[in-house]
């Protein structure tokens, strides 16, 4: 099977921007959101996407999570076409761009959060062991799970039926 069939994210970009992602600084430099469609930022705050400083209350789990770009940078996840890593590469990508890059940034999501992705594995397995329904998820390891946004995908019922009926 194609890697692009596999692809498969949850969530679009506007409507990633709009629940919180970044500490709302991933505008602020190196990529101008004015070169993506006015419709995604008109009803927003400019504090979901473009404050200089992070602030983890506009994230969707309001904690801090991910790396620095400098962090990105020093572990080579950066491409020079998109210099604010896969979240840039995604919005262009659902904007219909193919590049060289495509290949690499879906594996990426494939292992972080793709059916058999290791952090969703681990906030399903997370959630199995604290013992609660899937709608109290949320307060288990919110960390993980605002960094799960980072990549669209949300923690839901539908897939964790699925997980647990694979792990058992």
């Amino acid at each position: 099977m194609e890697i692009e069939l596999k692809f498969r994210p949850m969530l679009t970009p506007p409507e990633m921007l709009s629940l919180g992602i970044f500490g709302g600084t991933y505008f602020s430099r190196l990529v101008d959101h004015r070169d993506f469609p006015e419709s995604w930022f008109r009803d927003l705050d400019e504090a979901l996407y473009c404050s200089e400083k992070y602030e983890s209350t506009v994230n969707h789990f309001r904690i801090k999570a991910g790396q620095t770009q400098e962090q990105w940078e020093a572990k080579g996840w950066i491409h020079p076409d998109d210099p604010r890593g896969w979240f840039e590469w995604y919005c262009k990508y659902f904007l219909g761009r193919r590049h060289s890059d495509d290949k690499r940034q879906i594996k990426r999501w494939l292992a972080f959060c793709g059916p058999k992705g290791r952090w969703r594995t681990t906030i399903y397995r997370k959630i199995r062991t604290a013992g609660v329904d899937i709608d109290q998820g949320r307060i288990v390891s919110p960390r993980i799970q605002q960094s799960l946004l980072h990549w669209s995908y949300l923690v839901n019922d539908k897939d964790y039926r699925k997980w647990l009926l694979e792990v058992k």
